[in-house]
């Protein structure tokens, strides 16, 4: 049985976009994902505050992390689509 790819697929114009873009968004993640951190190690009573309806700060800061990344593999997944359209544009062309 023969492994190929369905399409073929050509040079990747905006990788260096895209990959630049990746590396943001890790330190931006790292960053509030850091600040969980810190809070654990440094105050870890904190995480027992109550925040709202019953919810403690440890699952709210939890929860709010785990949708911060679907939202940053969103906003990535849409970034990195329209980087591929404006810089693949003048090769339709030709």
């Amino acid at each position: 049985m023969l492994h190929k790819p369905a399409i073929e697929s050509g040079i990747d114009n905006a990788a260096k976009r895209k990959a630049r873009l990746g590396v943001w968004f890790f330190f931006i993640y790292l960053f509030f994902y850091g600040g969980f951190v810190a809070i654990g190690v440094l105050n870890y009573e904190l995480l027992a505050t109550q925040v709202t309806l019953g919810v403690n700060l440890a699952v709210f800061y939890g929860m709010g992390l785990i949708l911060f990344a679907v939202l940053l593999g969103i906003l990535y997944n849409f970034l990195c689509s329209r980087y591929e359209d404006e810089m693949n544009e003048g090769e339709a062309k030709s």
